[in-house]
This record gives C-alpha cells, structure tokens and sequence, in this order.
C-alpha cells in the first residue's frame, strides 16, 4: 500500500522535505499551507519535475486539510522562522498558536498518524502538538538531534579532512543554545574524535554545532537554514515508514529516563512504524548530565512560559 504524508508549511522547509521524500519515492505527498496558490503552485512544480527525477509520486497542494485525511505521519514546518537576533524563544507565542490549530485539524482527519515537529522553537511545539493531538508519546517527535548531529558532524569531517560518510556524532537536549554535543560518542570510522581532535579544537566545534542554525540566520539575513533541516525530517520519515528502526537523536517524551520527567528533549530513540519505538539510555559522565540538566531547564522554562500565554 502506498504511504501518504502530509507536510504543513510549504516554504522553504516544507516544500524541500515534499521533494525529498517524491524524489526517494517513499509515499505519495499532500503539501498544505494557507497562502492561496502557493502549495498548488510548488506541488505542480515538483510534479513536473518528476518525468526528469524518475519517481512516480503524487504530489498535491492544498489550502485545506481535507486531502490529508489517513495520513501515515504529518510533518510541520509552519510557523515564522527566526530573523537576526531573534532566539527561538521569541517565536513562542506566534507559533504556539500556529501549531495548536495545525494540529486540531490534523488529529481530527489523521488520528493514527506520527507527528515529526519542526517548527520552533522544536521543544516547546512538540508539547502543544502532544497535548492538542491528544496522541500517545510515541506518537509526536521533535526533529532536532537529528539535524544538530548532522551539523556536528559536517564540521568534525571539515575539520579531519575526511568523509562526512565516515563521521558519526550525538547531540543531545534542547534544540538550540543549551544542547549538549558529546564528543565521547561521536567518531570517524569507528575512532573517537577525542583521540583524533585537541581538546580545543573539539571545544570550537561543539561551539560552532550550538550556534549552527545562528551561523545560517546571520550569513542570510532574510531567512533560517532549510536543506538541513528537512533532510532531518526526511531522515527520520523514511526510518518510520520503512520500520527501519534506525537509532537517531530526536525529541521525545520522557517520563523519568535520563533523571528527566514530563519534558520533550533530544536523546536517542528507535524510530520504526510504531514511531518512537524504544528510548535508548547511555551512560553520561556528570558533566553531561550537568549540562543535560541544564538544556531541561531551559525547555522546562518554555514549557511553563506556554501556560502563562494566550493562543
């Protein structure tokens, strides 16, 4: 049976994953956004492009959420992005409001779908997503580890001169300042980079993968990273809808693993057809979990400041 994911937001990051996923051929795409023409306008695009790429899937774009009923997962995008010298944080509010009606909708027509969040600011989403929806935990997952380990492991392979193929990296907590890059488990070819990296070099690029999406925002001035972020989402659509079971960093809820209770924050999961599917515990020196802590407190603190406001 073809599979079917709707994708709300069709701008730059929506409408990348839509063609990520026709172009690997992995199910049928229904592209949502409330900017009449916009969806049906990129929808027909990336279907004429299809007789070139090769792949057979449907694409359709829409103003509404009817064609997105029976969706195997819906991934969000849909929200304002962040401009110079805006955090995350200050998207709070707006897109609270954006994801809550999102997922309204989408719990009504698509009640056994898997929710991927990617709006920001990542954490604080998949709470309004998970408490709208009314869905079980393993059913709502942030896209966030996925994409800061990515970029952590762009910079070790720049840095060694190596293959990104051989690189492989964990970044855990919070999407964004307090996130908690782990040198110990992150290698090339099997070789940790502590044993490859000066203490100081491993430092500047734990660094550079905290401020990564800044990094993007800065050098466009008009707009946030998206390629990155939707192979990420990508990544871990195709790992669900394969039951591939991949162990990938993601957000999720946790209800006590890593000392860590009722909060939605990065660890590695298995991600397979049941969505998060297992939570995987490793053992963190106290210093990781000093700073994992410190990365909950923060989404704790966006968490509260959600009752406080009005969406």
């Amino acid at each position: 049976m073809i599979k079917k994911v709707t994708v709300v937001g069709a701008g730059h990051v929506g409408e990348t994953v839509a063609q990520r996923l026709a172009e690997k051929e992995l199910c049928d795409v229904v592209l949502i956004d409330i900017i009449e023409g916009v969806p049906q306008g990129k929808a027909l695009d990336l279907s004429e492009a299809s007789p070139i790429e090769k792949h057979d899937a449907h694409i359709i774009g829409t103003n509404n959420y009817e064609e997105s009923a029976g969706s195997d997962i819906v991934i969000i995008t849909a929200g304002i992005p962040r401009k110079p010298g805006m955090s995350r944080d200050d998207l709070i509010s707006t897109n609270a409001g954006i994801m809550k009606n999102v997922t309204r909708q989408i719990a009504t027509l698509s009640p056994e779908s898997i929710l991927i969040i990617v709006s920001n600011p990542l954490d604080a989403m998949c709470h309004v997503a998970y408490e709208t929806s009314g869905f079980p935990k393993n059913r709502v997952v942030g896209m966030a580890g996925v994409l800061d380990s990515a970029r952590f492991r762009t910079f070790i392979a720049m840095e060694l001169d190596v293959s990104v193929e051989n690189t492989h990296a964990f970044v855990l907590g919070g999407h964004g300042d307090t996130m908690v890059p782990l040198p110990r488990y992150s290698t090339v070819a099997g070789i940790p980079i502590t044993e490859l990296l000066s203490e100081d070099r491993i430092k500047a690029l734990v660094d550079r993968t905290a401020n990564g999406g800044a990094e993007i925002v800065k050098l466009l001035k008009t707009g946030s990273a998206y390629y990155a972020p939707a192979s990420a989402a990508v990544e871990m659509a195709e790992s669900i809808l394969k039951d591939k079971k991949k162990i990938l960093p993601c957000a999720t809820y946790l209800e006590g693993e890593y000392g860590l209770k009722d909060l939605f924050i990065g660890v590695p999961v298995k991600l397979g057809a049941k969505g998060v599917e297992d939570v995987i515990e490793i053992k963190l020196t106290d210093q990781e979990q000093t700073a994992l802590k410190k990365s909950a407190d923060a989404v704790e603190e966006l968490k509260e400041l959600l009752k406080t406001l009005s969406f």
